[in-house]
């Protein structure tokens, strides 16, 4: 046996019922008429007879889907549309406008008023239908709209909730890695070194520092981890233990004699045994860039290692720029790899320049890199200035170089300035 058709019912977006229809026309019969049509097709109907009484009616119990003649006494069906578009609702109700007028501007003049159709009087069944049906599928489009907006909505709220809560880690992060760099400015007799931190982001893979293991002896470095964010800070952090200034004991750069007191390691073995300790730790993939440097204070020599950094800058007494060094390879890339160390000797006024390339690389607005060049003539603009105020002052001037939006890397460095034999 065949099945029966199954019957059209109108659907909400909330599956709730049927639509609800109101009806609104002065004349008893033609409301009627209407009404048993949308009753048959599975509608819920409402019926007003007048604008004035289907606008309260409106207030009480929105309608999905209004039918409304245009001319009525007291307030006309162009009158009842525009207030009805002005009541607050949730979602969106369907207006057809009933009229025997065909000019364009009368359409004109309906759709002005907030109407979405019309249809023309007397009312021909089949072209109401597919009138209603037309409505039906404009409104289930507009709720599952609304309902993918809420959905989204939810989504975006929480993602931000999210973002709250990482950004709170993100500034809780940064303040631990500018405890890593606990001072920006130290002084050793006549020499003084200053340090300059800034992460692109709310965290960075720069690092700098410096350490003391006795007197008249430095050790000095610049560090560059690959990447930017959250996985090459928690890389500084580590490098930052390898190379304590607190806890010396446990500083990969000294070797301790005779219980005594420690004695440092050449530069070119440091980079040996740092580049040995990232290759040893699986699913570790980030590698890095290196100047570091020991320093004797009282004679003025000092040994470097260059691990893939840009090259350090000697800056004379005279303001002559040298820079140092053959380029080398970086740590944690290649098993077994070679760092040679090369000697260097300071002046009384020298100053030495260690940076990450968040200097040379910095581009102007028309897309230029600083590079050495530039770097240079920074450094020779800074004659006057000393310690951490040459730092800042050549930080801002990068930022005004590049428009002063955001830095595009990490910029950071070391500058130790010599004051003589102790």
């Amino acid at each position: 046996m065949q099945a029966p058709p199954l019957k059209h019912t109108p659907e909400t977006s909330a599956g709730s019922g049927a639509l609800r229809v109101l009806v609104v026309d002065d004349s008893r019969v033609q409301r009627r008429i209407l009404a048993a049509s949308l009753r048959q097709w599975g509608y819920c109907v409402d019926e007003a007879d007048s604008g004035q009484s289907a606008l309260d009616q409106c207030r009480i119990t929105p309608p999905d889907l209004v039918l409304s003649d245009w001319m009525m006494p007291g307030m006309d069906g162009l009158e009842f549309c525009r207030q009805f578009r002005a009541l607050p609702r949730e979602s969106y109700g369907y207006f057809i406008l009933l009229t025997s007028k065909t000019e364009k501007d009368a359409v004109t003049q309906g759709l002005d008023c907030g109407a979405d159709d019309f249809l023309t009087k007397p009312v021909n069944t089949p072209e109401l239908r597919a009138r209603m049906n037309a409505g039906q599928r404009v409104l289930r489009m507009e709720r599952e709209l609304h309902a993918k907006s809420q959905r989204l909505a939810g989504a975006l709220d929480e993602l931000q909730s999210l973002y709250d809560a990482i950004d709170r880690d993100l500034v809780q992060a940064r303040k631990i890695q500018e405890s890593l760099v606990p001072e920006r400015f130290c002084t050793f007799g006549k020499t003084q070194v200053s340090m300059l931190l800034k992460p692109c982001g709310h965290v960075g893979g720069d690092l700098v520092g410096l350490f003391c293991p006795g007197e008249n002896r430095l050790g000095v470095y610049s560090i560059d981890v690959s990447g930017h964010g959250i996985t090459s800070a928690l890389m500084t952090a580590r490098l930052a233990s390898y190379l304590s200034g607190r806890f010396l004991d446990q500083n990969i750069a000294l070797t301790r004699r005779l219980e005594r007191f420690f004695v440092m390691r050449p530069p070119g073995e440091v980079a040996r045994i740092l580049n040995d300790r990232l290759l040893a730790d699986a699913g570790v993939e980030e590698y890095l860039t290196m100047a570091y440097a020991t320093v004797d204070l009282r004679s003025g020599r000092f040994g470097m290692v260059q691990a893939g950094h840009p090259h350090p800058v000697l800056q004379r007494a005279d303001g002559r720029i040298e820079y140092l060094g053959q380029g080398g390879l970086p740590i944690g890339l290649i098993p077994g790899a070679d760092y040679t160390c090369f000697q260097g000797h300071l002046r009384a006024g020298d100053r030495l320049f260690l940076y990450s390339d968040g200097f040379t690389e910095s581009e102007n607005l028309k897309g230029d890199m600083l590079g050495e060049d530039g770097l240079a003539r920074l450094l020779r603009a800074q004659a006057d200035r000393r310690g951490p105020e040459m730092l800042d002052d050549m930080y801002w001037q990068l930022r005004e170089r590049e428009g002063g939006s955001a830095m595009a890397d990490d910029v950071s460095a070391v500058l130790l300035e010599y004051g003589g034999p102790q």
